[in-house]
């Protein structure tokens, strides 16, 4: 091995990360090496924190630092409303829109039988708990515009529309296999405002 092995392990590490690949993970590793000893223990800091302060949601499933996000516990939004979506991050892609004021529910995953992800991996049993205790008007499906999604999005129409309630989905002003994460603030907004019956 012609580096040495510390940062070796360092640049193997920081490229199992997503979207980092050998030559990134190299430049990060280097570039930690040359910061001062404060800010790398900064940086261990706020890596050790996000494993042992941030759990998830009891009511939404959204990233949380307490046992409610701060979605969940604002007297500000529309309880009534409730947008599922796939991911954690896809929270922060709508939030960012400003267009949305209800709450969420984070699936943590979508329907996918040749990964062999079912229903009862993800939280589809928690969301339809919630109409037990919560006045619930509409439903707005925002997952990604993949097969993954529409099969998700079609599954959950199917068991929300006995219940009598409105069941949405966020336009079509993202693209078709594209992520909502990735999307702009203005498209994800356009899309939240312009959303349709299924």
């Amino acid at each position: 091995m012609l580096i040495a092995e510390p940062l070796h392990i360092a640049i193997e590490e920081l490229s199992k990360l997503p979207g980092i690949g050998k030559k990134t993970a190299q430049r990060l590793a280097l570039h930690i090496l040359k910061s001062s000893p404060e800010n790398v223990e900064n940086l261990i800091n706020a890596v050790q924190d996000l494993k042992t302060k941030i759990h998830f949601c009891k009511r939404c499933f959204n990233i949380s630092v307490e046992d409610l996000c701060r979605i969940c516990q604002s007297s500000k939004r529309d309880s009534s409303i409730i947008c599922v979506v796939e991911e954690a991050s896809d929270v922060i892609a709508v939030e960012k829109s400003h267009e949305y004021t209800g709450l969420y529910h984070v699936l943590g995953g979508v329907l996918s039988p040749l990964s062999g992800i079912s229903p009862d991996e993800l939280k589809i049993k928690e969301l339809m708990k919630r109409f037990e205790n919560e006045e619930i008007k509409e439903i707005i499906l925002a997952l990604n515009p993949d097969t993954e999604g529409e099969t998700t999005s079609l599954y959950l129409a199917k068991l929300l529309k006995p219940l009598g309630i409105k069941v949405t989905r966020i336009a079509r002003g993202l693209p078709v296999g594209g992520d909502l994460e990735f999307a702009d603030e203005a498209t994800v907004g356009r899309a939240m405002l312009n959303r349709i019956d299924l």
